[in-house]
C-alpha cells in the first residue's frame, strides 16, 4: 500500500474546486538534494581530509605503513556509510516530496514518516525568486505577507536555509525551475490583477502586499 493512496488527486489533499485547474507537478532532484540540503559532499570532503590528515602524521611519526593503510579503510568505510546514509534520506525526502501548481496556489507535500501538505494561495506569497544551481537544478524561495508563516523545522528541507525569524517555503532543487518560475509569475501578477513579471534567475517576482490566510493541514 502506498502511504498516498488517500490523495484524490497525487500531491494534494482533496480534489480541486470547480474553477481551478492543475498546471504543474514536480519533485525534487534527489542527487540536488544530497548536495544542497543534505551536504553530502561537505561531508565526504571532510571526511577525504581527515584520513589525509590522519595518514600524513602517522606516516610522519614512524607508524607502520600498514597500520596506516588499515587506518585509512576504516575511515573510508566510516566515510561511506555517512555519504550513503545522506543520499538515502536524500532519495526518500525526494520520492515523498511532490509540489503542485494550480490556478490559484502552490501545493507541497512532503514527508517521509509523517506526510503533510502546505496549501498556499497566491494571495499569501508576496514575491519568489529562482536561484539556479551548477547541475540545472533551481531553488525557487518564496516570500509570504506578513501574518501567514510556516514553521521552518517542520518544513524543512523545503524552505530557505536561515530564514529563522520569517521562514520562506521553498521549491527545492527543481528540475525545470524557469518554466515553474513563470508559472509562479503569471499567478502572482493575476491574484493582483496585474500582467505577469518576466521570470529571470536570482530575481524576485513582487507583487502588492494583500491579506489571505495561509493553511496547512496534516
Amino acid at each position: 500500500m502506498n502511504e498516498h493512496e488517500f490523495e484524490p488527486v497525487p500531491g494534494l489533499p482533496e480534489t480541486l474546486p470547480p474553477g481551478e485547474q492543475l498546471l504543474w507537478q514536480g519533485a525534487p532532484r534527489w542527487q540536488s538534494l544530497a548536495i544542497g540540503a543534505f551536504h553530502a559532499r561537505k561531508v565526504g570532503l571532510y571526511f577525504l581530509a581527515l584520513i589525509a590528515i590522519d595518514g600524513g602524521v602517522s606516516l610522519a611519526s614512524g607508524r607502520p605503513a600498514g597500520a596506516v593503510a588499515i587506518s585509512a579503510a576504516g575511515l573510508v568505510v566510516l566515510a561511506s556509510a555517512a555519504v550513503g546514509l545522506l543520499a538515502l534520506l536524500a532519495w526518500l525526502t525526494a520520492r515523498s516530496t511532490l509540489y503542485s501548481i494550480t490556478t490559484r496556489r502552490l501545493v507541497m507535500r512532503f514527508g517521509v514518516a509523517l506526510p503533510m501538505t502546505i496549501n498556499l494561495p497566491f494571495t499569501v506569497i508576496e514575491s519568489a525568486s529562482m536561484r539556479t544551481r551548477g547541475d540545472g537544478s533551481s531553488d525557487l524561495p518564496l516570500v509570504l505577507m506578513r501574518g501567514s508563516r510556516i514553521g521552518y523545522l517542520i518544513t524543512w528541507p523545503h524552505v530557505r536555509p536561515w530564514q529563522f525569524a520569517r521562514p520562506e517555503p521553498m521549491l527545492r532543487a527543481i528540475p525545470d525551475g524557469e518554466h515553474v518560475a513563470g508559472l509562479l509569475a503569471a499567478g502572482l501578477a493575476a491574484s493582483v490583477g496585474t500582467a505577469p513579471a518576466a521570470a529571470a534567475p536570482d530575481r524576485a517576482q513582487q507583487v502588492p502586499p494583500r491579506t489571505s490566510e495561509l493553511t496547512a493541514a496534516a
